[in-house]
């Protein structure tokens, strides 16, 4: 499975994904290009970072 449909499948279970987190679980060195494409597909993902200095990913409506 590749790292976009892993990271899809994590957001879609309704958690929340750190670049961190994706480097560990996926391998994904690249978190928010891989968010940027999920966004360019359609698919609604919002940061809901909390006064830090990394992203926090999200998907709306899950």
């Amino acid at each position: 499975m590749s790292q976009e449909k892993q990271i899809l499948e994590h957001l879609k279970s309704g958690k929340e994904l750190t670049p961190l987190e994706a480097l560990l679980e996926y391998g994904c060195m690249r978190l928010g290009a891989r968010i940027y494409d999920l966004r360019v597909k359609g698919h609604e993902i919002v940061n809901v970072s909390k006064d830090v200095k990394y992203a926090t990913y999200k998907m709306v409506g899950v």
